[in-house]
């Protein structure tokens, strides 16, 4: 077996590179934006094969990028660039020409690959063909495709229950494949369907669904043109959803005004150099902040409850004249015991609990007091805290208070951060299925799915290091470096009997594994998918609950890959024989088979084949958006929340940690090691700190540190960090994920979404000896 390493995810180096710092930009994008696009296109997928793929990314007709989730253009799209850096630097991974073969496989051990950064992982290429380690084994080997899936099905057929079996979700799946997806997991048993969303937007899933009634937001992005005012709540679009600048571009430009709450000053809510216009090009830049309050981590609560109080007072001061009475009485509950809660609270305790100096807060109030085209944007500076479903909730209060859903310009926006993330769910990838959901399963194929709610993320890792999960299938994703407390993860994994990941490329799931593991290589976004000489399309869902088309241009690297589509299958075949009443080989056949199928599932869908190759794709049902709500529980009214504040109560020698992306990365995926924007070169192993704190623990820019967190008792280390001085509130610090995941405790998660709480952790910083 592959010799154990400490820290998987972490990689415990014993140097560092040669950090270099500059001064942090005050502007996103622009010509180096183009700049470090191509060169990333150019190096991975030649020039030929790259930009035939960039000119048909998020075109009409197109392949979507299978980076973030912003939504493009209902009506025109620019022919030429309808993507950014880091959508360039995602097709780059996928499309291009390096692959892993027999041969690469033979010549590295797991061992050895181990031994690699996560980057120099991800950098090998695409894996070329199936590939097997068996109990006890050293060397990934290949393996036929009827082997490997024999083996999945025999493996899943020997557990004493369907539940010893989880079967994971990352966003970039497509609606077709995981419609299947969760379909074959409900006839095998099992409801044990974890996913990204667990570990991203779960709060915002439970918060809207509880207070709106859908998991979604309900804006579209013709409203960020007639809005009045943008609200961006921990969230950094400059590096996490470059697109959205355009966006706010064009808000501006209409009129639009913009309050950032963020606790790092970020380049992209600084201003905005857009390479699409001649003023960028020359390097003129729009501003895009009117307004910066700089939150201390977890304040988001505290700022927005002294924005409410500051125009509750005001409205009382002159009744009617700021809330929205009229929708509160007739489209809302609970507002009365929500006047009551923030009655109790004082500007200056909430300016303080906020880290916001008043009159910014004030500053803030004044400029939507008497708007009511509203939107506020948000995303896991906000939702991976304990507190985040009540956050989100307050995020709604404010909304709510303004009557600011339902119309043009107005609304919740939460911004997903993989590009189906959200189709995933509306394609039933959940854990905790309605039985409204289940019912409809059984009557459309006439078999009970399981009742019983299965694990999610945290509660799989918990029960695979318990020896409850004996089988594990990755659909994507890298399941290691995405969770948290990766040292506990990691032992977890290794007591699986077998692990199974659908993947395009090597990462470091692949390499902790259980007693054995299988890799199933799977056409990209960006392949062409030719099924009896019929081109095969796929579907995906935006933030903005657009479905659309997603059709690949690019020949596949290998002819021994399969799609998503033909390996769920044929896995469902191997596993339930004769005793499935469903279509698989149909499915297999032809995708607008699944689409026919999902049609008479899922409500919304209706002409689902019709109207997905329309250009643009279509819009699903959002009620809210309508000014209607529709709840689980039946209730038409929108609900006000009453929260109580998060406390956090530091020691001397604690800090509250946030983790961020570099520039130069996509989630896990790290593409370079140049964080553009906050001046960080040559090193992702960095501890952004108040230069005050810096003093007050006798340290120097330039220090190595270790840092650790004792969250029940347990020292969680990561080791061998450099201080870097930054603009970040006193006793706040920043670190890049994946790299401190390791801190982030098993146990810490946001109450009733249960996702882990990357956003604050508690940590002590302790200096390198020598």
């Amino acid at each position: 077996m592959s010799e154990e390493i400490k820290q998987p995810s972490a990689e415990n180096p014993e140097h560092l590179g040669d950090l270099k710092l500059e001064k942090p930009k005050t502007w996103a994008a622009g010509i180096p934006a183009v700049v470090a696009a191509m060169d990333h296109i150019f190096k991975e997928a030649g020039t030929v094969r790259g930009m035939h793929a960039l000119l048909r990314m998020n075109q009409k007709g197109g392949f979507d990028c299978s980076s973030c989730a912003w939504p493009d253009p209902d009506d025109d799209r620019s022919p030429i660039a309808e993507y950014c850096e880091n959508g360039a630097k995602a097709l780059a991974e996928e499309a291009t020409t390096k692959k892993l073969t027999a041969e690469f496989f033979a010549q590295n051990s797991v061992a050895g690959l181990s031994a690699l950064t996560d980057m120099e992982i991800g950098k090998k290429g695409r894996i070329a063909q199936p590939v097997y380690l068996p109990k006890g084994g050293t060397h990934y080997q290949p393996i036929s495709w009827d082997e490997a899936f024999k083996k999945v099905g025999q493996a899943l057929n020997n557990l004493a229950s369907p539940n010893e079996a989880a079967f994971y979700t990352s966003g970039r799946t497509g609606n077709e494949a995981s419609f299947i997806y969760q379909l074959f997991t409900k006839e095998y048993g099992t409801n044990n369907l974890p996913d990204c969303s667990n570990m991203c937007h779960e709060s915002t899933s439970v918060a809207l669904a509880e207070t709106i009634g859908i998991g979604k937001g309900t804006v579209t992005l013709h409203d960020f043109y007639d809005t009045d005012v943008i609200i961006i709540i921990g969230q950094n679009p400059g590096t996490n959803h470059p697109r959205m600048l355009t966006a706010l571009r064009k808000a501006k430009e209409n009129g639009s005004k913009i309050i950032a709450i963020n606790p790092l000053f970020e380049a992209g809510l600084l201003g905005f150099k857009d390479p699409q216009t001649v003023k960028g090009v020359i390097g003129i830049t729009q501003q895009v902040a009117d307004l910066y309050l700089q939150v201390k981590i977890n304040g988001d609560m505290a700022l927005i409850k002294a924005l409410e109080l500051l125009l509750l007072e005001a409205d009382e001061e002159a009744p009617g004249t700021v809330l929205d009475h009229t929708f509160i009485k007739e489209k809302t509950t609970g507002y009365d015991a929500l006047r009551a809660h923030l009655l109790k609270y004082s500007l200056n305790d909430l300016a303080v609990a906020a880290g916001v100096p008043a009159e910014q807060i004030r500053e803030a109030a004044n400029m939507i007091k008497h708007k009511s085209k509203i939107i506020i944007c948000w995303a896991m500076g906000v939702t991976q805290h304990q507190n985040g479903v009540a956050t989100v909730k307050e995020i709604s209060n404010l909304v709510l208070m303004k009557g600011s859903i339902g119309k043009a310009g107005a609304g919740l926006c939460p911004v997903r951060g993989h590009s189906n993330v959200q189709g995933n769910r509306t394609m039933m990838i959940y854990d905790k299925p309605y039985e409204k959901q289940l019912n409809k399963i059984k009557e459309v194929y006439g078999f009970e799915p399981p009742r019983e709610h299965g694990y999610d993320v945290v509660d799989s890792i918990k029960a695979m290091h318990q020896g409850k999960l004996k089988v594990f299938v990755a659909m994507g994703g890298n399941f290691l470096s995405a969770t948290p407390d990766t040292t506990y993860t990691a032992e977890a994994m290794r007591k699986l009997k077998l692990s199974v990941h659908i993947s395009t490329k090597l990462n470091r799931g692949h390499l902790v594994h259980g007693e054995e593991s299988i890799i199933l290589p799977c056409l990209a976004r960006s392949d062409k998918d030719i099924l009896n000489g019929k081109e095969q399309f796929v579907s995906c869902e935006n933030s903005m609950g657009v479905i659309q088309q997603s059709k690949g241009v690019l020949e596949p690297i290998s002819p021994d890959l399969l799609s998503e589509v033909a390996i769920v299958c044929r896995m469902a075949k191997a596993t339930l024989g004769s005793r499935s009443v469903i279509g698989w080989d149909k499915f297999a056949a032809d995708y607008d088979n699944i689409r026919a199928d999902i049609e008479k599932v899922i409500p919304g869908f209706n002409s689902y084949n019709e109207r997905v190759r329309l250009p643009g794709g279509f819009y699903i049902p959002n009620a809210p958006r309508e000014g209607k709500f529709e709840l689980q529980d039946g209730s038409t009214l929108a609900k006000f929340n009453v929260a109580e504040l998060p406390v956090h109560t530091l020691a001397n020698d604690e800090y509250m940690m946030t983790s961020i992306r570099s520039h130069d990365q996509f989630n896990t995926t790290i593409y370079g090691l140049h964080d553009r924007y906050r001046g960080v070169d040559n090193e992702r192993r960095v501890i952004f700190m108040n230069e005050k704190d810096i003093q007050k623990a006798g340290l120097k820019s330039g220090d190595k540190v270790d840092l650790f967190n004792h969250t029940d008792g347990i020292e969680r280390v990561a080791r061998l960090f450099v201080v870097v001085p930054y603009n970040i509130p006193e006793r706040c610090t920043a670190t890049y994920y994946p790299e401190t995941n390791v801190l982030v405790p098993i146990s810490s998660v946001a109450e009733k979404s249960n996702t882990p709480t990357s956003k604050m952790v508690i940590i002590k910083i302790s200096k390198v000896a020598g």
